[in-house]
């Protein structure tokens, strides 16, 4: 991306009024401040380089309005970390502070294949959870569940940790160890898993779940940068198949990246756009859908449910919206927000939420989520079977099934 002088003015000058703002807190605040900054004499002017760059970019970038310094810094006195900073002054969970090792590591991991332990998990009001493990993997055979609440990851409080960092630090090189700290109910367990080499497929099942109406189904687990690759040879598969009708399982799809959701949903919509994107000042930059490539209408269902989020949202909220698809299940997460990464001087980086997103019809789901046409319930039990494929009846997909059934 390439600055503008006038950006760059612009962002030394709030840099420099930071700065002198940081030397005035010192002279009042004493040692207090300056305990908070020093973590030994070699990372001092480090650690105080980034900290000046995280306010600059958060009060200068960040999506919502205002940010205060003031707030910023006192956040940093109070707390003596970027994040117990970012916390203390800004409600955004996805606005985050991540150390150089994170970075490296979430840098390294964006095909779909590397060393971890093969487990889903979100930020929810109790911290970091887990959503399910994937079978066949360290995480399943180690005996995590379904809203096992991860409290530390080797002896690092996760309290404060962005969702990113916190996958990136439990990922790593196969055969090498991590420990988790997990508390389940009242009970606090020391887990120690070693990782294995994790190959996520986006596509993770793709069948013709009724051959005498020719429905097929495709489970999307996550958007990475094989997911259009694996979505298109999925669908020509169930083609050649007779395919009259169509199931996308979008069900404890976290989401991934926003460029891959675009790819998949612009298969179907054939024009108009496929999300808004939204700056601070309220300025909408549509993505417009592009008419090449697309597939024929047919009759489709996707199914959704509260794990359902970031770019699952986007491909649900553009189906849903051009009317092309029904939606089955439970209300989507309702993450609606758009983070950019910026590196820092000390090889961490920032994870800024720089835009907000809305569906291809205007709507704006953060904190929302987008709602099914069809509401199908059914007990935190049955959805993790399902997850896990151990499940004796699904009745969302089964009524997915009634509702395309009656439209062939």
């Amino acid at each position: 991306m390439v600055r503008k002088a006038g950006d760059l003015v612009s962002r030394r000058l709030v840099m420099g009024a930071v700065a002198l703002i940081i030397l005035a807190l010192i002279v009042g605040y004493g040692s207090a401040f300056t305990n908070a900054v020093v973590e030994g004499t070699e990372y001092r002017f480090k650690g105080l380089g980034a900290l000046i760059d995280v306010i600059a970019l958060v009060t200068t970038h960040h999506y919502y309005q205002p940010v205060s310094t003031l707030e910023l810094i006192k956040g940093y006195v109070a707390s003596g970390t970027i994040n117990g900073m970012l916390s203390r002054a800004i409600d955004d969970p996805y606005t985050r502070h991540m150390q150089p090792a994170a970075f490296e590591n979430l840098m390294n991991n964006t095909t779909g294949v590397y060393g971890g332990i093969g487990i889903v998990v979100g930020i929810q009001e109790e911290g970091l959870t887990v959503v399910a493990p994937i079978k066949g993997t360290p995480g399943e055979r180690a005996g995590l569940r379904r809203s096992d609440r991860i409290i530390a990851i080797d002896g690092k409080d996760t309290t404060y940790m962005t969702l990113d960092e916190a996958v990136s630090l439990m990922r790593g090189k196969e055969n090498t160890r991590v420990e988790l700290t997990i508390q389940r109910g009242e009970e606090v367990l020391e887990v120690a898993i070693v990782r294995e080499l994790i190959n996520v497929a986006s596509v993770d099942k793709a069948e013709m779940v009724d051959r005498e109406y020719g429905i097929g189904y495709v489970q999307l687990t996550n958007f990475s940068e094989r997911t259009y690759d694996e979505m298109v040879a999925a669908l020509a598969e169930l083609d050649q198949q007779g395919m009259r009708a169509l199931i996308i399982d979008l069900r404890n799809n976290p989401g991934g990246t926003l460029n891959a959701a675009l790819r998949v949903a612009d298969l179907f919509v054939a024009e108009g756009p496929l999300l808004y994107l939204e700056d601070r000042f309220g300025n909408r930059l549509p993505f417009p859908a592009v008419r090449e490539g697309n597939r024929s209408p047919m009759p489709m269902a996707v199914l959704v449910n509260g794990a359902s989020a970031s770019a699952s949202e986007i491909l649900a909220g553009a189906l849903k919206d051009n009317g092309l698809a029904t939606l089955v299940g439970t209300t989507t997460f309702g993450k609606g927000l758009v983070q950019s990464l910026f590196p820092l001087r000390d090889g961490s980086a920032l994870s800024l939420t720089v835009q907000g997103y809305l569906t291809s019809g205007g709507n704006d789901i953060n904190g929302v989520g987008i709602e099914p046409h069809i509401v199908v319930e059914v007990s935190p039990e049955e959805e993790e079977a399902i997850y896990l494929g151990e499940a004796e009846y699904d009745a969302q997909l089964e009524e997915a099934l009634a509702v395309l059934r009656s439209q062939l």
